[in-house]
């Protein structure tokens, strides 16, 4: 059977890509080795932060904000509440990155953003503290995506719209022309006009001619046991993101039995193949994250009721790859999200749709091209 559009993966974005592709007509399949919404990739882990004041680079803010606006279409389209707005404290030193970082978004887009400084953190957050030489920016507006239940529904309102998912699949190869694709998994081949290719720790393999090097890290997610309300989403805890002189570290409120959750965002162990990454949990994975909680969240236990182990796959520049494939206008890519991609799943999905049907994003997406490492 021949298709419109193959869509290679269907995680964060693959699932995303799926449902707008289905949802202009197309005769549409996402392919993905593992079942929807797994744990074996990036896109897990119960929850991920979204933010529109972006400490990263001030361009990718026109891109949040759309990514807002679809996360709310989609809860209206599959009727459940996806994201959460929890407020989000950003801390770090003046002469750091996070808070310049995200100053120069803030004054680039006249976006709302408020200065707290460490006394008045405590008293609105005592669940936080402060030293006295950090500052703290908060943005009423974020807050976090229920991250597997964002998957499970755009590949339901992608069925809804007509289009095909076969899980269970490896895929081994693709190959294209200027006019067809194959896909080649190890079970069959499949045909298609267009090819859309989100690979995510899989990006080496199978974007492996494209003039970049992604390297897969491994990242643990930690749930803490929160003894007091401080920490709890319904006492005014925000979600958080915390630079310090030992790593940058990020957290969202305890909403559930399983606690406070906290990971490192910064380092991560490199991984040799994304199929086998050691998903128990070392000393040295929780050292660093408790001794942030014992530095800044004061009150939160250190015992751990849950963990898992997901994966970044990043670039040298730790910003994303999205564009159409070098002499191959009808495969179209985006690869190496570099930890801070799954709120813009969405949008990459709109963007990616627009670059196979119509040859170019009618979003700004420029600064993202992969011929900035050719």
């Amino acid at each position: 059977m021949t298709y419109d559009c193959i869509v290679l993966g269907i995680g964060g974005v693959g699932s995303a890509t799926l449902l707008h592709l289905a949802r202009r007509g197309l005769k549409v399949l996402g392919l993905d080795r593992f079942p929807v919404a797994h744990d074996r990739g990036s896109s897990h882990g119960d929850t991920r932060v979204i933010r529109l004041v972006y400490m990263e680079h001030p361009d990718y803010v026109p891109l949040v904000a759309r990514s807002f606006e679809l996360w709310r279409e989609l809860e209206a389209d599959v009727g459940e509440e996806l994201y959460v707005e929890t407020g989000l404290l950003q801390v770090g030193p003046a002469n750091g990155t996070v808070i310049p970082g995200a100053r120069r978004s803030a004054e680039a887009h006249n976006l709302a953003v408020e200065d707290v400084s460490p006394v008045e953190i405590t008293k609105r957050f005592p669940g936080v503290r402060l030293r006295e030489d950090q500052q703290g920016l908060y943005e009423q507006r974020a807050g976090y995506l229920h991250v597997e239940r964002c998957v499970q529904a755009h590949v339901d309102a992608a069925r809804r719209y007509g289009a095909e998912v076969v899980t269970g699949e490896a895929v081994e190869s693709w190959t294209a022309s200027d006019s067809d694709v194959s896909v080649r998994t190890d079970s069959r081949s499949y045909s298609a006009a267009k090819l859309v290719v989100t690979p995510g720790a899989w990006a080496g393999d199978l974007l492996k001619d494209l003039p970049v090097e992604f390297v897969v890290r491994r990242k643990p997610l930690l749930w803490y046991r929160t003894e007091t309300p401080q920490h709890r989403l319904d006492h005014g805890m925000p979600t958080f993101f915390f630079e310090v002189d030992y790593g940058v570290f990020y957290g969202i409120p305890a909403v559930d039995h399983w606690g406070l959750k906290v990971a490192e965002h910064s380092g991560g162990e490199a991984v040799a193949d994304p199929l086998i990454v050691d998903r128990e949990l070392r000393a040295s994975d929780r050292d660093p994250v408790e001794r942030f909680v014992r530095d800044h969240l004061p009150g939160l236990s250190t015992e751990l009721t849950k963990h898992v182990v997901c994966m970044y796959t990043v670039t040298l520049d730790e910003h994303f790859v999205l564009d159409l494939h070098p002499g191959l206008p009808n495969v179209a890519f985006v690869a190496g999200l570099s930890g801070h991609g799954f709120k813009f799943t969405p949008v990459l999905g709109e963007v990616l749709a627009d670059l196979v049907t119509d040859g170019r994003a009618g979003l700004p997406i420029d600064f993202l091209s992969c011929r900035r490492f050719a």
